[in-house]
Formats: C-alpha cells, sequence, structure tokens
C-alpha cells in the first residue's frame, strides 16, 4: 500500500507540470503588442523577432506596431489604439516620456500590464523597465572616446534629446569626460528624428580646421553612425574618431573598413522576448493592486530594472557577429 502510494505520488509529480505546462500554454484569444518607437529601423525588426519567437513559444497573438520614422506623437496615438483593444499586455519604448506617461497610466488604470523596454518612463506607472543601462552604455563610450584620444579634444554628439534612453547616454558620457578637462563637447546636435540630417552637420564639423577641429563623433542613435560615416568617405577623412550605436550590418560593415572605430551594441531581441514572457506570467498570475507604489516596496513582486547588456564592438570581436548576421 505504501509503496502504491509512492508510486502514485510519483507519477502525478512527474504529471502535473507538463499538464500545468499545457493549459497554461494553450491560449487562444490571447493578444499582447509591442509598441516600438520606430518600427522601419533593423534595431526594433530584431527585436520584434524576439517578440514573435516568445509568443510562439508560449502560444499567444503577438503584434508589433508603431511609426515607420520616429514620431513621438504618432506613437502615442498607436498606443492608445492599442489599449483599447484591450489586450493581455503592452511592451512600450517610450520616445517622448512626457507624452506617453499619462498613456500608460490610463492602461494600468484599466487592468492592462505595461511593461517599458528600450526607453524608459520612470514616473509613470509601467511596472518595470527592461533594456540596457544607458547610463552605462554612455560611459562605456565615453571610456572608450578617452582612450582614443588620450584625454583630449573636441567632440560633437548626434542625438535626439528628449528621448529617454538618448539622455541617459549622453550623461554617461559627460560622467567620463568630467574626469577628462581636455576633452571638450563643442555641440550636441539634435537630428530631429531624421538620422539624415546627421550626415550634413558631420560635413560642417568635418570643415573646421586647426583648434576649431573635431576630432570625435559620437552618434547616440542606431542609424546616424552610417551617415556620419558617409560623410567622412565623402571627403576621405582618417584620423577621426566615430563612436556608433547598435549592431546593423551597415554599422559592422563600416567598423571593419576602419570608418568606425566601434559601436555600443544592446540586445533588442532579448528585451522583447522576456518581455512577452513577462507580461504572460502578469496575466497569468496577476498581481493586485496592478497600479500598486512597487518602486518603494521592499516586497514588490516586480524588479525595478532588468538590464539586458550591452557591449562595446569593434574591429577585435567583430568577426563572430558579423557571421552571426550573415547565417540570419
Amino acid at each position: 500500500m505504501m509503496l502504491s502510494k509512492r508510486i502514485s505520488f510519483a507519477l502525478f509529480a512527474a504529471v502535473f507540470p507538463l499538464l500545468a505546462g499545457c493549459t497554461r500554454h494553450s491560449k487562444s484569444g490571447e493578444h499582447y503588442y509591442l509598441v516600438a518607437t520606430n518600427t522601419a529601423v533593423p534595431y526594433w525588426k530584431a527585436a520584434a523577432t524576439g517578440f514573435a519567437a516568445a509568443g510562439a513559444e508560449y502560444a499567444v497573438t503577438v503584434d508589433t506596431r508603431g511609426p515607420a520614422g520616429l514620431n513621438p506623437q504618432a506613437e502615442v496615438d498607436e498606443f492608445k489604439a492599442m489599449v483599447a483593444r484591450k489586450p493581455q499586455g503592452i511592451l512600450v519604448s517610450v520616445a517622448n516620456s512626457r507624452l506617453m506617461t499619462p498613456e500608460i497610466d490610463a492602461a494600468i488604470a484599466a487592468g492592462i500590464p505595461v511593461i517599458t523596454i528600450d526607453s524608459d518612463a520612470p514616473e509613470s506607472k509601467r511596472l518595470y523597465f527592461i533594456g540596457t543601462n544607458n547610463l552605462e552604455a554612455g560611459r562605456l563610450g565615453g571610456r572608450r572616446v578617452a582612450g582614443v584620444l588620450n584625454g583630449k579634444g573636441n567632440v560633437v554628439f548626434f542625438t535626439n534629446p528628449g528621448q529617454p534612453n538618448l539622455d541617459e547616454r549622453l550623461k554617461g558620457y559627460q560622467d567620463i569626460f568630467a574626469s577628462y578637462p581636455g576633452i571638450k563637447v563643442v555641440e550636441v546636435f539634435d537630428i530631429k528624428a531624421d538620422p539624415g540630417t546627421a550626415m550634413d552637420q558631420a560635413s560642417v564639423y568635418l570643415a573646421r580646421t586647426g583648434a576649431a577641429q573635431i576630432d570625435g563623433f559620437i552618434c547616440l542613435d542606431s542609424r546616424s553612425g552610417s551617415n556620419v560615416a558617409e560623410a567622412f568617405k565623402r571627403r576621405s577623412v582618417t584620423g577621426r574618431l566615430l563612436i556608433a550605436m547598435d549592431v546593423d550590418t551597415d554599422t559592422l560593415q563600416l567598423i571593419g573598413d576602419g570608418t568606425i572605430d566601434s559601436t555600443i551594441a544592446q540586445k533588442p531581441y532579448t528585451m522583447a522576448f522576456l518581455g512577452l514572457k513577462a507580461l504572460d506570467d502578469i496575466h497569468h498570475y496577476p498581481v493586485k493592486p496592478l497600479a500598486g507604489d512597487y518602486g518603494l516596496d521592499p516586497n514588490s513582486p516586480f524588479p525595478a530594472f532588468v538590464d539586458t547588456g550591452v557591449a562595446l564592438i569593434d574591429k577585435s570581436n567583430l568577426d563572430p557577429l558579423l557571421r552571426k548576421k550573415a547565417s540570419q
């Protein structure tokens, strides 16, 4: 009798996780959205791939939405439209925290879990943030600049001021430069959501000579690097430092030919993949109240931040990434 009970218990212990898994992942009708800042760029295509992969694993319907070009108001409008569909959860990268915060709060109030990825809105009621430690990404780049320039030179930035993740990267660079008084930030150029303007402005900077010469060109968004590199090529420029952001194929090839010194790599696929799994878990194991002040709660069921990692890519570690890209 005792043996029979033990066998029955062992069988139950072995089978129960399988049954629970079938129940948990047979979820027709569940829908999750990823709202991105710019669906046209390779960075967000990688994120969409990660989101789709997690959706397939969890047997739920997923959809990546957002403007095909950086347009904060259009992104807000897309987010509101997805909230109106009453999905089981939303991931969002925030192009403008002032515009997006009230919409995130409204979604949470309506019982829709929202997690930010890539670019945060920490003042909102979003449950937490998954993505790069953008401050550290900037510090990583700053250390590279300081090393290559031997602690002195004029530098310029290309960015979209007001975009939370880019602002944090800028601060990270500035933190490092504070220890190098010989490095002077000449300008933080606003590309106004159009990376193509970076090429024209880079040409202006490259024309400066003597004490006004720009020694370092730093791109904080994912597309300006290749545009600034084109300005370098057109003028046959050598001996200037160009640092990019992210690992699209163009950027990697430009590192390979020496036009770009290095780039800061993120993991958008991972952000979206983990984000979908987190939303699914929250939906099936709901936390009440959803709009709790979990940021200050020492017993919070949520982390404040999930760091997906950052790395500097240059010629020394470029080949594995190029092989990975070629195999995709």
